[in-house]
């Protein structure tokens, strides 16, 4: 849609996927602002579709229509603005999240199928159970990745056990890398009362710091990672760690 482009309501109801009735309802919620008028015909523009758009996935994503009114009353008017507050909201995962039943995932595994080790998998989250016995997997990257390490030989029983330690030391990487951002690019920003010109930075900022803080951890695990295989075969080897030569 062009920056500058007007759509008549049903215009506007096509284009996001949503019924002239809901767009009217949502509209007299304060959902999105008035249209322009030309006599008795409304025009709505970019920021209304962004509007609606948020709406949609908002509620998708199980939000109650009244904490929905909430966020929306808050936030920046413009469509940059309603850009950014989407890119918070939305799933940073790369993959789909995939649906399947609970024998192709065992058999995925190359395990029997066990009711106790799905109650396990729905418990730390990697799955979420539907309908007629199929799991919903979130990260799909995440379960594949897990299944390649049971294939190589550790049991499952040690696997559990390292995943909430796993998801905890990455909740406090992405919690380094996010204060980052909000105490330096976020603080000047909003010091600087928010303005217009400044939301496009603020979206290319969001959109690479994951990239790259991957990229930064990745090099950084590498390093930690080759280090400890070394001192704990020289330990299982009998041989003193302390002669070991730095990896860094």
């Amino acid at each position: 849609m062009e920056p500058d482009e007007e759509l008549t309501v049903d215009q506007l109801a096509a284009k996001v996927g949503m019924t002239v009735r809901n767009v009217r309802a949502y509209a007299g919620r304060g959902l999105i602002p008035p249209p322009r008028l030309a006599g008795r015909t409304g025009y709505y523009g970019q920021d209304h579709v962004a509007r609606l758009t948020l709406v949609q996935e908002l509620l998708g994503k199980g939000y109650t229509l009244a904490a929905v009114e909430r966020m929306m009353s808050e936030l920046p008017d413009g469509a940059m603005a309603l850009g950014v507050f989407e890119t918070l909201v939305n799933p940073w995962t790369p993959s789909e999240p995939e649906e399947l039943d609970e024998l192709q995932l065992a058999e995925r595994a190359g395990i029997p199928h066990d009711p106790a080790i799905i109650a396990k998998l729905v418990e730390l989250g990697i799955a979420e159970r539907l309908d007629n016995d199929r799991l919903r997997i979130p990260n799909p990257d995440l379960l594949r990745t897990g299944l390649e390490v049971i294939k190589l030989g550790v049991p499952l029983d040690a696997i559990f056990a390292m995943l909430p330690k796993l998801f905890a030391q990455a909740d406090a990487v992405a919690k380094t890398y996010v204060e980052l951002f909000r105490s330096t690019v976020w603080r000047q920003f909003a010091d600087a009362g928010l303005p217009a010109d400044g939301w496009p930075e603020i979206q290319r900022t969001l959109e690479n710091i994951i990239p790259l803080a991957g990229q930064a951890l990745v090099a950084a695990f590498r390093e930690a990672m080759a280090r400890e295989i070394e001192i704990v075969a020289y330990e299982e080897l009998g041989l003193d760690p302390t002669t070991l030569p730095s990896t860094g």
